[in-house]
């Protein structure tokens, strides 16, 4: 006889999911995006970048600033840290400056302070003392964050800050369509607009100078000989300790400023990180004793990301969770090392169209039979040409093959950085971020598996 199953109807499906959880206490202290109110092992690098923008209180121009550092290195966490920071102290500042400017009216003897004060509490003190005398007493800082992964073009960065300040829907610009003199003119209406101090964040900065170049960071590192009401402040923040290689001669002079380096985090590092925010996110006694050490060490040895331990903590504990688990074992942080590698890497090849996923292949064999030998992109294409025609596939120009190299180095799934060799010239040189075997092992479950045991002809260099 048939029965119904308890999933089997929309009221039901989660019933079963809905009880509370016995592990987590607040897992979103778990992601990576989460900035708790002390970052440890940061504060010396959060004082500098910190004495560096204090001028910004003052109402003067911060010196640009970039930011280096592996992946997980605090470097986003600390920015937003320290934005925050920023932005409350201004506010402080500029409640400060309007109980000065009343106080000064009491003691000058105005008999309409105390109707002030009454009337600043109904209708506000932007409204009560008007736009030009707010911007006289307020000390005026700008926070803007900005993740050149997704905001990735110049177009769309001028368009992000001016719509920052548009003050209701019919002022945005829109995403595509205006002429750049329009766009920049916008931009610096809406700047000296707000007055003030703009210290604008470009996180990921590399990706925007890989995809559409530097000629934005030139625009706004000349932007303050524009503007007549406000000044603007740049902070980079790069994976790349070579990022200013890519960049043009007059673009690194106007760019100038301070550099500041975010070292890896080691084991004893992490585990700090990793208890901060177990404290927060799991009950009392769900984690056995080994699991953060363990989740530190495995982290460690990747280039001491720290978000990669938050993720193998969080993973870790959601498989424990699923499974009805009391608490959370080192197996689990080892299941959870496996399914996030596979789940990352393998999703990202797998979706490839065909011929960045051959270039990659191509990349990934040169590898493999090549050890540390150093791979330059000319070499990359020769022995894509080879893979091509083994494989019956189109073999495209060697532009679009750079194109693609671009691609995949955004992806994450390898690194290029151009390297001038003297007299022979610059060219770029590729190596790769992702576990050589098993990524190809995804990648030749297809069309390349008739070539997978097919060495590289080229014979490249030694690495240096």
């Amino acid at each position: 006889m048939w029965r119904m199953n308890p999933f089997d109807t929309v009221k039901n499906i989660f019933e079963a999911f809905e009880a509370p959880s016995r592990i987590f206490k607040n897992r979103e202290v778990l992601r990576s995006s989460y900035v708790p109110d002390y970052l440890p092992h940061r504060q010396r690098e959060i004082s500098l970048v910190a004495s560096i923008l204090a001028p910004a209180l003052r109402g003067e121009t911060p010196t640009n600033l970039l930011i280096y550092g592996k992946p997980g290195t605090g470097k986003t966490a600390s920015a937003n840290f320290i934005g925050r920071a920023l932005t409350s102290r201004a506010s402080d500042l500029t409640s400060r400056y309007i109980r000065a400017f009343l106080e000064l009216n009491r003691k000058l003897g105005d008999s309409t302070t105390g109707i002030m004060e009454e009337a600043s509490g109904v209708v506000g003190y932007d409204e009560l003392l008007g736009e030009d005398l707010m911007k006289e007493l307020r000390r005026g800082v700008h926070y803007i964050y900005i993740n050149c992964q997704q905001v990735d073009t110049g177009y769309r960065l001028l368009a992000h800050l001016a719509n920052h300040f548009a003050r209701d829907w019919n002022e945005r610009v829109p995403i595509s369509g205006w002429s750049p003199d329009t766009l920049y003119g916008k931009l610096l209406e809406r700047l000296d607009r707000e007055g003030g101090v703009t210290v604008v964040v470009l996180d990921e900065v590399d990706r925007l100078v890989a995809k559409s170049g530097d000629d934005v960071l030139y625009t706004l590192t000349r932007i303050n000989s524009d503007l007549k009401h406000s000044r603007l402040s740049l902070v980079g923040i790069s994976n790349d300790l070579k990022f200013t290689d890519m960049l043009d001669g007059r673009v690194k002079s106007s760019l100038g400023g301070e550099e500041l380096v975010f070292p890896p985090y080691n084991a004893h590092q992490l585990r700090d990180i990793l208890n901060q925010r177990a404290e927060m996110g799991f009950y009392p006694g769900v984690l056995e004793e080994g699991v953060i050490p363990l989740c530190a060490a495995i982290a460690a040895q990747e280039f001491g990301d720290a978000r990669r331990a938050l993720e193998l903590l969080k993973v870790a504990g959601e498989i424990a969770e699923r499974e009805g688990e009391e608490k959370v074992t080192e197996d689990h942080v080892r299941r959870a090392q496996s399914r996030i590698e596979e789940d990352r890497v393998g999703e990202v090849i797998r979706t490839l169209p065909n011929q960045p996923k051959l270039v990659l292949f191509t990349i990934l064999q040169m590898k493999r039979f090549g050890g540390d030998r150093r791979i330059t992109s000319g070499e990359v294409y020769d022995n894509y040409r080879f893979y091509a025609e083994r494989a019956g596939m189109r073999v495209l120009t060697s532009r679009r093959v750079s194109e693609f190299i671009s691609e995949l180095t955004l992806l994450g799934l390898i690194d290029s950085r151009v390297i001038s060799f003297g007299r022979q010239g610059r060219t770029k040189v590729i190596d790769v971020k992702i576990p050589v075997k098993r990524s190809l092992t995804v990648i030749s479950d297809g069309i390349f598996s008739d070539v997978a045991e097919i060495p590289p002809r080229y014979t490249y260099r030694r690495a240096f």
